[in-house]
């Protein structure tokens, strides 16, 4: 009875009559501990993990009366009594809900149940799939140690649920090792998923699983988790290898192809980087033949002395070929050469710092640090700090500062913590807390978050005894402010810049030629901070990035109004913490929305065709903008979303598509050369859009299918494409020019290279018994009555004349030949007219595949009678030379 009335009473919502309901028959109920689990069994529609279900709501109600009734437990009941409702609600434990799970574990007492009992539910539960769940109890009654960590963390992590096969070894230092290790196993060249198929047979496959056993995603989670773990990095061999040679090609890239790494810089974190691996060792020589040229492969390998059959072609002849003073890697000594004033030439392009030489000072022992700590803690003082640590590139979790800048008007002293006398003296420590806890001093950092986690990690006490932060001034917050509003100053005035556009700048930089009109010269960023002496340019850096936080503050609390600013620059600070809250209220919302569009800091416009150079404002296009035709969408896709790729091609979308071996540093470059749009999902979404700026990088979900990904980027962009856009593109190289071969033509060249010859035996048809006959007939069609239509994206492509091929080659002008032998013959006795892209060669022609790809985005395509129409209607070909 009393299930039935608060059956009807949820149904009509009127939870507030359900409550004192269920609290009076509760009370009326002789049994209500075995009454509970009769109304918990019986209740429709169970969802689990769901709050909002009428069992859900009962067991609240339940908790609320068993508090305030606590004679009734199990005590007052038979231990058999009790054991046998201790299994019936052991078996309502499928669900996931923390307050369903806790309250029947607490109302009976499941934590007291023998391990063998509670370990054979947690098995059964695995056993039907329920891997979360089963994960889930088993970290509430603490049986990890009784369970095998694979079987139960290999279904979580394909799941992408990592974060609780996390917790479920958490607190169990060899449990915690095992993942690691596993994870790392995953991270070696020769894995394969197929080892996983083989070991775990029953787990199902998809897109999403493979996805989360990517090394690059691995790698990232190894080294979280051996920083959490705080375990030793010899337990991940492999993640540490892939880490290390991802770097080398970093640095490859940096050096001889973006050309932004001075060789010195380069020599430095290579040697860090490959260290005493052979193996990476032989990588970078093999890069080297590819990048540079055979001599420095060869001086490297002399340095090495890697063995003569692990050598690149050539590489030992080179060696051989060396004079003697060329078989050393010999770098000048430009920390004794360089001047402190830089050329004319640079001292034009890049942000100087007012200062003379004898205005910097080096602060390495207790004694200078008083001179530098009377003017650093001047009451009133603003000081610009920032500090530089050596770049590991990943391959070690914490870094340490190596140096420290403090900039006042007239003076830059640099703090060396390389001197460890100096570094751990106490007077050093106390200092930095003086200045940081001040009220009196005004603090200028550009984002202080990174500048400060390595700090703890040099000196840990600041951990045990908290470091205050009193009167910062982080000008990032200001930049970004700064940015929303589109209003920046130069020396000259106000000008409007959009970030990103045809900006090569970011971070401070980009704020420095904004402010100030000359960006920095980030040369000396990547350098070797801990190498000493420093070299003239890696100080001329340090001081610069200090004291342009001096410049920038002048110029902007001076008219803060004329930069989009309130008067008190202080209190944006203030209120970062308040609008981080409201961004991360916004994201819920978007997530709650279920997803209705992509995922991106702002909603991106691609540009249109009357202001492709024009400024990127990152809004979203008005609804009354026309519809934006696919061929003027541009995109880069990453090598996670091929599949998206080939559908927006496939709608003529101009789309580039990194290979599965490409970084995806690669998206950044061409989209920034290309003004193409980048497409990415995961991790590389931030690094990616700080690069490229904003609204012009898209993030999407990766568990979608990519039919349903490129849905949302055409609505994203208002694209709306046509029947006639269809295939307009080559699927295979995304050219959109053609060259139209009649039927005659294709026999011709099918003859010619002997492709027709080969195959009419197999094609022959119950009318053609002999090839001869074959032959003929096939010559009796070649000339229609009707001269061949081209095909219905003709107004969409470039035609090219057939006389551009090569008539004994049969190739195109950028030397691709036609791709003949994927033409089977019996084609030509129904296909008059075939479609060859002149850039890669593939051979097309019409078929069902229109008619699928019409069905499947119908809800996409802009579908009217005239466009229908243009499609079907014959066009006919123009003669070819």
């Amino acid at each position: 009875m009393l299930t039935y009335q608060l059956f009807e009473l949820w149904n009509s919502k009127d939870l507030q009559t359900l409550h004192l309901v269920a609290l009076q028959g509760f009370s009326k109920l002789s049994e209500p501990l075995e009454a509970l689990l009769t109304i918990l069994e019986n209740c429709p529609g169970k969802q689990k993990g769901r709050s909002q279900t009428l069992g859900h709501r009962v067991l609240i109600e339940f908790q609320t009366w068993f508090e305030a009734n606590p004679q009734v437990n199990l005590s007052s009941l038979s231990e058999q009594e009790a054991a046998v409702l201790q299994q019936r609600a052991l078996a309502l434990l499928t669900d996931t809900h923390p307050s369903f799970v806790d309250s029947l574990i607490n109302i009976y007492e499941l934590s007291s149940l023998d391990t063998a009992i509670l370990q054979g539910h947690i098995v059964w539960l695995h056993s039907i799939k329920c891997y979360k769940e089963a994960a889930a109890l088993c970290i509430k009654f603490k049986l990890q140690n009784n369970l095998n960590m694979e079987e139960m963390c290999v279904p979580l992590i394909l799941q992408d649920k990592i974060t609780l096969a996390e917790s479920f070894v958490t607190g169990y230092s060899d449990l915690e090792k095992q993942l690691v290790t596993l994870l790392d196993s995953w991270c070696h060249p020769n894995f394969r998923a197929e080892e996983i198929n083989k070991r775990f047979p029953h787990l199902p496959q998809s897109k999403l699983s493979t996805a989360q056993i990517q090394p690059k995603i691995l790698t990232k989670h190894i080294f979280r988790l051996v920083e959490k773990f705080k375990i030793d990095q010899v337990l991940c061999p492999n993640a540490l290898h892939k880490r290390r040679l991802d770097s080398l090609r970093f640095l490859m890239y940096k050096r001889f192809v973006e050309k932004s790494m001075t060789d010195e810089n380069w020599t430095d974190h290579v040697q860090y980087v490959v260290a005493d691996d052979l193996e990476l060792q032989i990588q970078l020589v093999e890069m080297l033949v590819k990048y540079c040229s055979l001599r420095k492969a060869s001086q490297w390998s002399l340095r090495y002395n890697i063995p003569r059959y692990r050598l690149p072609f050539g590489v030992w002849e080179t060696q051989q070929s060396l004079p003697p003073h060329l078989q050393q890697i010999c770098l000048s000594d430009s920390a004794q050469t360089e001047e402190w004033v830089p050329s004319p030439s640079h001292c034009q392009r890049f942000y100087q710092v007012p200062l003379i030489k004898d205005k910097v000072h080096f602060v390495n022992s207790p004694e200078a640090l008083q001179r530098c700590r009377g003017l650093m803690l001047k009451e009133g003082s603003i000081v610009g700090v920032d500090m530089e640590w050596q770049p590991t590139f990943g391959c070690m979790s914490t870094q340490k500062v190596a140096l420290i800048q403090l900039a006042v008007f007239e003076e830059v002293f640099l703090l060396d913590l390389c001197a460890s006398r100096f570094c751990q003296h106490p007077e050093t420590v106390i200092f930095i807390r003086d200045l940081f806890s001040q009220k009196s001093i005004l603090k200028l950092a550009y984002g202080m978050a990174g500048d400060i986690k390595c700090l703890l990690a040099t000196w840990p006490e600041l951990l045990e005894e908290p470091l205050k932060m009193e009167e910062m001034l982080d000008l990032l917050s200001i930049h970004q402010k700064i940015q929303r509003g589109k209003v920046n100053q130069t020396q000259n005035g106000t000008k409007e810049v959009m970030v990103g556009q045809d900006c090569a700048e970011k971070g401070l930089s980009l704020m420095v030629q904004q402010i100030l009109g000359r960006p920095l010269d980030k040369t000396e960023q990547m350098s070797n901070w801990e190498k000493r002496p420093l070299r003239i340019s890696q100080i001329r850096y340090a001081v610069a990035d200090a004291y342009c936080l001096l410049d920038v503050y002048t110029v902007l609390s001076s008219n803060p109004a004329s930069f989009g600013l309130p008067a008190d620059l202080r209190s944006l600070t203030a209120s970062q913490s308040e609008t981080s809250k409201d961004k991360k209220q916004k994201e819920k919302q978007d997530k709650q929305a279920k997803k209705e569009e992509c995922q991106g800091d702002k909603r991106a416009s691609p540009p249109r065709p009357d202001t492709e150079k024009g400024a990127l404002g990152g809004e979203k296009p008005s609804e009354d903008s026309p519809p934006l035709p696919p061929q003027q969408l541009r995109v880069v896709c990453d090598n996670m979303l091929q599949g998206l790729g080939r559908y927006l091609r496939c709608l003529g979308v101009d789309v580039v598509m990194l290979e599965n071996t490409d970084d995806h540093r690669v998206a950044a470059k061409l989209a920034q050369a290309e003004g193409r749009v980048i497409l990415t999902c995961g991790q590389p979404f931030q690094s990616l859009r700080s690069q490229v700026g904003e609204g012009r990088c898209l993030s999407l979900d990766c568990s979608e299918k990519a039919r349903d990904q490129a849905v949302r980027v055409l609505r994203h962009f208002n694209v709306q494409p046509t029947p006639s856009d269809i295939f307009s593109r080559c699927q295979a190289c995304n050219s959109d020019q053609y060259v139209a071969v009649p039927r005659e033509d294709m026999i011709k060249m099918l003859k010619q290279k002997g492709y027709l010859q080969d195959q009419d035996n197999a094609d022959q048809t119950p009318e053609k018994s002999h090839p001869q006959e074959e032959e003929e007939n096939l010559c009796d069609i070649v000339t229609p009555a009707v001269t061949p239509e081209l095909p219905r994206y003709a107004l969409q492509c470039r035609w090219a004349p057939l006389s551009g091929l090569d008539p004994d080659s049969l190739t195109f002008p950028g030397r691709a030949p036609v791709q003949l032998h994927t033409v089977p013959p019996a084609l030509l006795l129904k296909i008059p007219l075939f479609y060859v892209c002149t850039r890669c060669g593939k051979v097309f022609w019409e078929g069902s595949h229109f008619d699928r790809v019409l069905s499947m985005f119908q809800e996409v395509l802009h579908i009217t009678e005239e466009n229908t129409e243009s499609a079907a209607m014959p066009m006919m070909a123009a003669q070819h030379n």
